[in-house]
């Protein structure tokens, strides 16, 4: 699963290699190629670095799951919020933008105000009384039931 993950990461970003923890064989650690090789615990990543490293396992898991099952949608649901900063989130962006780029889908559910400004396609939901909600954006048709 690491190197499957490792593959994913490599397409992300040249800073880091998932290994095991020398200190703890069954937990992992990074190496950070931008800080000399240093090896990092993944407890002291962060919050940018946490996305990236868990979204490089997600997809290192899909690829593994079967050779004749594709992934082309994936759906983050929060997770922005603990990005600590414009730069984390830049490379979470950057990261997601590199992924549709290779065709895959990508939904993202999120309250972060910064996120919205910066994704092309929004669709809103709204709560309301009784249970219902509300809809708005690109594609969205209302319909009476």
């Amino acid at each position: 699963m690491i190197a499957s993950a490792n593959r994913q990461l490599q397409a992300m970003s040249d800073r880091y290699i998932l290994i095991h923890d020398p200190n703890q064989p069954l937990e992992l650690a990074v190496t950070d190629n931008y800080q000399g090789g240093t090896i990092r615990s993944t407890r002291n990543l962060s919050g940018g670095e946490s996305f990236l490293v868990s979204l490089a396992l997600a997809l290192g898991l899909a690829s593994m799951a079967s050779g004749k099952i594709q992934v082309d949608s994936l759906f983050l649901d929060e997770g922005f919020g603990t990005l600590d900063g414009g730069d984390a989130l830049d490379m979470a962006l950057s990261t997601l933008s590199s992924l549709h780029e290779q065709g895959k889908m990508i939904g993202v559910i999120s309250h972060v105000p910064a996120l919205n400004e910066r994704i092309g396609t929004v669709i809103r939901i709204k709560k309301e009384s009784g249970g219902k909600s509300t809809m708005k954006g690109p594609g969205v048709i209302r319909q009476d039931t």
